[in-house]
């Protein structure tokens, strides 16, 4: 069975066979977040929707510490090649096979720049990613706003989808539930909320709205989910 446990904000951690994987590991910075990267051991893989702090993370301290390759888009991929990391480079559209299974960038309205001291660094095209593991559909949507595009989804079959409901940077919650109507998902864990101020929202609200649309899992931060 594939597991899923969420670390607070939009940073998840995925095992099953043949895969350890982060998601967006905002965890030195985050100040609700369940996981330090001391904690991470061992990993196959981390998945980057898009250049900004509260995702790209702790990446760079992660992947050097346990040699895992980065999933992200060519120029988030081109920048941590540059600093030494191991990387696979897609773009939004594209799937791939690897050995746990099949993964595809699906599109995100949203920035991606890179902070580097005072600069700001070309970051790409922001994604969410379709991941396949032990035959489920696991649908994380990065940061974005509703787009028509998550109609197309529905086709996928989702098991399981990540949805932002903090508004303000994302979707808030009346935006996550038409993406659930798009989607038409099995289930769906709400994120990218309460982290800061501006993005308080209350899952609770958007499980009442979602009804019998999707199964809602209200995740708390550490707690995990078998699939």
């Amino acid at each position: 069975m594939a597991k899923v446990t969420y670390l607070g904000h939009a940073a998840f951690y995925i095992e099953g066979k043949g895969i350890k994987a982060l998601i967006d590991p905002f965890l030195s910075g985050n100040p609700s977040s369940a996981w330090k990267p001391s904690d991470v051991k061992e990993l196959d893989y981390i998945f980057i929707t898009h250049g900004h702090d509260d995702h790209l993370g702790d990446t760079l301290q992660i992947a050097k510490d346990t040699n895992a390759t980065v999933i992200a888009n060519a120029e988030i991929s081109a920048y941590l090649t540059s600093k030494g990391l191991k990387c696979h480079s897609m773009h939004v559209g594209g799937r791939y096979a690897f050995p746990f299974g099949r993964v595809k960038l699906t599109p995100a309205w949203h920035g991606s720049g890179i902070t580097e001291g005072d600069q700001t660094l070309c970051g790409g095209t922001p994604c969410g990613f379709l991941i396949e593991v032990e035959g489920k559909k696991l649908y994380h949507a990065g940061d974005t706003g509703l787009t028509m595009e998550m109609k197309l989804l529905e086709q996928e079959q989702v098991d399981l989808a990540m949805l932002p409901i903090g508004g303000n940077y994302v979707m808030d919650i009346d935006d996550a539930v038409r993406a659930v109507e798009f989607i038409k998902p099995k289930k769906v864990v709400p994120m990218h909320y309460d982290t800061f101020p501006v993005i308080k929202a209350d899952p609770h609200e958007f499980q009442s709205k979602v009804g019998s649309l999707a199964e809602v899992i209200i995740l708390e931060i550490g707690q995990s989910y078998e699939i």
